[in-house]
């Protein structure tokens, strides 16, 4: 009996923690077959690649209701490379390199600390027809994906798409309008107030969405980066506005180094068409480099086509010019699962 009591006083507590809180695994799983060539390359590879679409990724999120209006909650997610059961989205990053934080929010908003998603990163998705594919998506391209061995593109973007060590407050939904202010500590020794700053925001209000961000960037990611040895900023701005039979986009901005002479000036337009259950993806992006008169023009043109919520097959052709260089042309096929 007293056993039997013991356990259904467990069943209880339990029940009462759960009434109170939840915490979910999810993630997206997303697989490509393709045929690449970047510009400069000599041959086409053939690939079976992790990420056509979206990175892959998987982890735990949870929120605990604190009552009074106030909730708990934390994000501890994981990128992978779903072709190979890698870790990560390349060798060396940070197992929980996508969140690693803990919150709390209530009517003022919400104040989060840890590792998160940089201010430039969500603007960067929203203002583009591709959303966040660092394979076929121009924008994302030119802004995120350097072209080594040897050295023919670097990315615009002054220190990766996720801020470490960083504290962030996000505005409570007013009419439509949000914001994120963030700020990163540079955690070095002397490092004389180094340190990582910006700011993004997102109105939608209607068929109208505006968003755009601002950094301020002297500290390397991911991880406890260290001092870049200069100070690196970068902003952009973007729209789109769906007029249900095609939905426009359009996005503009500019990077620069203190150090270095020159900016780099992109822009990009777009469109999501829908077609039966999926939709016509187009986008164009051109990044100029007022330094060396160097220029990047990437065209992408696909079809995603929806099986379900959560599973989607799509198909990809890519046309990318540097100056200089030999034009390349990528295909992909891919499947992504969202669970």
């Amino acid at each position: 009996m007293h056993r039997k009591l013991l356990t259904l006083a467990a069943l209880l507590c339990a029940g009462g923690v759960q009434a109170q809180g939840s915490v979910q695994l999810t993630g997206l799983v997303d697989v490509y077959a393709g045929s690449m060539k970047a510009p400069g390359d000599a041959s086409r590879t053939a690939v079976l690649g992790s990420g056509g679409l979206t990175t892959s990724w998987f982890g735990f999120t949870g929120t605990e209701d604190l009552g009074g209006g106030l909730k708990a909650g934390f994000a501890l997610t994981s990128f992978m490379r779903a072709d190979t059961g890698a870790p990560g989205r390349f060798n060396g990053d940070p197992f929980f390199s996508r969140d690693a934080n803990v919150s709390l929010s209530g009517g003022f908003g919400t104040v989060r600390l840890g590792r998160w998603m940089a201010p430039n990163f969500l603007p960067s998705v929203l203002a583009n027809p591709l959303g966040d594919s660092f394979t076929f998506s121009p924008l994302i391209v030119h802004k995120n994906v350097g072209i080594r061995d040897p050295l023919r593109w670097a990315p615009t973007t002054p220190a990766d798409t996720g801020w470490s060590n960083q504290i962030a407050y996000s505005t409570p939904d007013i009419g439509g309008f949000k914001a994120n202010l963030q700020y990163q500590f540079g955690e070095q020794a002397g490092d004389n107030g180094k340190k990582n700053v910006g700011a993004n925001f997102f109105y939608a209000g209607g068929p109208l969405l505006l968003t755009g961000y601002y950094e301020r960037v002297q500290i390397g990611n991911p991880g406890q980066g260290a001092y870049l040895g200069t100070t690196r900023k970068d902003w952009m701005l973007g729209a789109a506005y769906d007029l249900q039979a095609a939905k426009p986009y359009l996005s503009y901005g500019q990077a620069e180094d203190e150090q270095l002479p020159g900016k780099a000036r992109t822009l990009q337009v777009g469109v999501a068409v829908p077609l039966g259950a999926g939709k016509v993806l187009a986008s164009w992006a051109k990044t100029d480099l007022t330094a060396g008169d160097v220029n990047r023009k990437t065209l992408t043109v696909g079809y995603d086509h929806h099986l379900s919520k959560r599973t989607d097959v799509y198909a990809m052709v890519m046309n990318d010019k540097i100056t200089n260089l030999s034009t390349g042309n990528s295909v992909g096929l891919g499947i992504r699962h969202r669970f």
